[in-house]
């Protein structure tokens, strides 16, 4: 049991990890749409590859928010039953959705949204716009790793549920600071 808690840890640690970034990324998203905003309404300028900017961080915030949503229970599900359930129906519940739908999800995203970052490098594809970004494969390869890191959070919701049926831990903990260290 005591490898459960450290993989269960270790999986933690990088669904909060992606919550980071994608706070990072949020912080610099408003960041950029403020200078867009003042460039041009005040200077009357307009720059593409700083509009282009924004949704290439708006792509990072939500692709990389979604693990983080998994582990802190913060993703949409029927609230309305599940809060009336025990935990270890929770558990079963959780488990049984991550290993029939997140995890194989995921590694369809991975393998195709893979193909689709490799096929972007490959033709060296950039924006269309004049003084846009040149790298879209940057953004498209943001694609390939959320799924991984998404299929992560789906196997850290098992080992959590795992610990919550052996009666170690509680959703409720989940919920608090303890369960985002």
């Amino acid at each position: 049991m005591r490898w459960i808690i450290k993989l269960d840890e270790g999986l933690a640690r990088l669904s909060i990890f992606c919550g980071w970034v994608a706070c990072a990324a949020m912080i610099l998203m408003a960041g950029n749409v403020f200078f867009d905003v003042v460039a041009r309404y005040v200077f009357n300028d307009v720059s593409i590859g700083m509009q282009e900017m924004e949704w290439h961080l708006y792509s990072v915030v939500f692709l990389l928010g979604i693990p983080f949503a998994l582990r802190t229970d913060g993703h949409v599900r029927v609230d309305v039953l599940y809060a009336r359930w025990s935990d270890k129906t929770k558990a079963w519940i959780n488990m049984i959705g991550a290993v029939l739908f997140i995890i194989p999800f995921s590694y369809l995203i991975w393998n195709y949204g893979y193909n689709f970052a490799v096929e972007s490098y490959s033709m060296g594809e950039g924006s269309g716009d004049p003084g846009g970004l040149p790298h879209r494969w940057v953004i498209k390869s943001v694609i390939p790793i959320s799924a991984v890191f998404t299929g992560i959070a789906g196997v850290n919701m098992v080992t959590f549920a795992i610990r919550v049926l052996s009666g170690e831990k509680t959703y409720e903990a989940k919920h608090g600071a303890e369960g985002l260290a």
